[in-house]
């Protein structure tokens, strides 16, 4: 049995690692599943995991960026220094127990999952290792991102993207390169059964608070869509540093009856709370792929979205399943939902093609793909 060893940075709550441990899930009948990951957060992954994978935590905590900013913010200059001080030596003890790891690993093939580690998989990983990246990000047209993730990228054996969109462009990035480019999309473990009655007026959306999931825009978006009917309410699960940017605009707005902020929640918290829903929201500025959208889709959630969300587009047929709102057009998101929100025959038969649009993207039709990846180096 050939041993895969994932590169990760944690294993707490993200998209990312929700890929890693659904990835690591799936393949662990076929192959032997190794995850590095660099901090611990959580006493154990916060997404479910197969007792069978070994995970190897090279540093017992997490990064202390909130207590440097926490220092700054209240001019704590001593307090600040010090916490200065603790990041440079996590960065450094990062670098050298993952290279250290790197250099001693004998497994058949090392999956990498962050730019950082695809340079340190090229430069220290063993010659007979099968290396590959897997890119998760969208680079908004960041020319200096771009040029980051393809120095990282082009000593790689492969490098696989989770959208077509950034399939077909990272391999003109790499066409001269030694690096071969695969499109692999993220996948969701099966289809259960359960699905919403869609019956309810609630919305929710799903996601980290930071400025690029554009949660301000979607509180403006609600106080429009209040201006023209009152029966609705929207539940936003996820925790970030806009916070109490979107709380401020909340209340700016007058939404407090109208929006509830719940924080982190568990998967089956987070599904219970789908399955009470109607309509998915995702205002985000940018996604790779979007697998909020699947988790929406899998319990029959019609989802509607703005176009910057490319990736989550490429898994939404406009007027189909969803709406794909151009231009960031908030009065028109407000008025997509409202029509969505009147019309409950249209939203159900949304709500049923969302349901087998999710099971293209069930591990069992996207494993294969890995598999054959991984075989391609006999």
């Amino acid at each position: 049995m050939k041993k895969v060893t994932i590169l990760a940075l944690h294993l707490g709550y993200g998209g990312i690692e929700r890929a890693v441990t659904t990835l690591a899930n799936s393949l662990v009948k076929d192959y032997e599943i190794e995850i590095i990951s660099t901090y611990k957060l959580y006493e154990k992954s916060f997404f479910s995991l197969n007792k069978k994978v070994k995970v190897q935590y090279l540093i017992d905590y997490g990064p202390n960026k909130k207590e440097m900013r926490e220092a700054l913010q209240k001019k704590k200059l001593f307090s600040f220094l010090y916490e200065f001080l603790k990041a440079l030596h996590i960065l450094n003890l990062r670098k050298k127990r993952m290279i250290k790891c790197i250099k001693n690993c004998n497994s058949d093939i090392i999956l990498s999952t962050r730019d950082i580690h695809n340079t340190w998989l090229s430069k220290y990983g063993k010659k007979e290792a099968y290396k590959i990246g897997w890119e998760h990000n969208h680079h908004n047209n960041n020319s200096k991102y771009i040029k980051k993730i393809v120095k990282s990228a082009k000593n790689l054996d492969a490098f696989v993207l989770v959208s077509k969109e950034l399939y077909t462009f990272y391999k003109k990035q790499l066409k001269e390169e030694k690096c071969k480019t695969f499109y692999i999309p993220n996948f969701i473990e099966k289809v259960t059964e359960e699905s919403s009655p869609l019956t309810k007026r609630n919305l929710i959306t799903v996601g980290r608070l930071s400025k690029e999931k554009g949660h301000l825009d979607l509180i403006e978006v609600i106080h429009l869509l209040q201006n023209k009917r009152e029966d609705f309410h929207l539940t936003i699960i996820g925790d970030g540093n806009e916070r109490e940017k979107i709380e401020k605009e909340i209340q700016k707005y007058n939404l407090q009856k109208k929006v509830t902020l719940l924080g982190y929640q568990k998967k089956e918290k987070v599904e219970k709370h789908l399955l009470a829903s109607s309509l998915f929201l995702l205002p985000s500025y940018k996604e790779s792929f979007g697998l909020v959208v699947l988790e929406a889709f899998e319990k029959g959630v019609p989802v509607i979205c703005f176009d910057t969300a490319k990736g989550a587009c490429e898994i939404i047929t406009n007027k189909e399943d969803g709406f794909i709102i151009k231009n960031r057009n908030k009065k028109e998101m407000a008025k997509k939902i409202d029509f969505l929100l009147k019309d409950t025959k249209k939203r159900k038969t949304m709500g049923k093609k969302a349901k087998e649009k999710a099971k293209q993207y069930e591990a069992k039709n996207v494993k294969k793909k890995w598999v054959d990846l991984f075989e391609k180096r006999k």
